[in-house]
């Protein structure tokens, strides 16, 4: 069986740990602070979600 990796769904990092077991299915990501049910397992789109997150934070500065 592959584990495949886990990627989060605002900013695309791979630094999304599952936090609460109790909760079902709660990801939480050390980069953005995304909390939430969805994770992408798919290393293309995750590529695209960290171009256009990165030009989210290019504009908030």
């Amino acid at each position: 069986m592959k584990i495949r990796a886990k990627y989060c769904p605002n900013c695309g990092s791979t630094n999304i740990k599952w936090i609460n077991p109790l909760l079902w299915s709660l990801w939480h990501c050390y980069n953005c602070g995304y909390q939430g049910p969805v994770v992408l397992e798919d290393e293309e789109l995750a590529r695209e979600v960290q171009i256009e997150y990165e030009k989210r934070e290019l504009e908030k500065s």
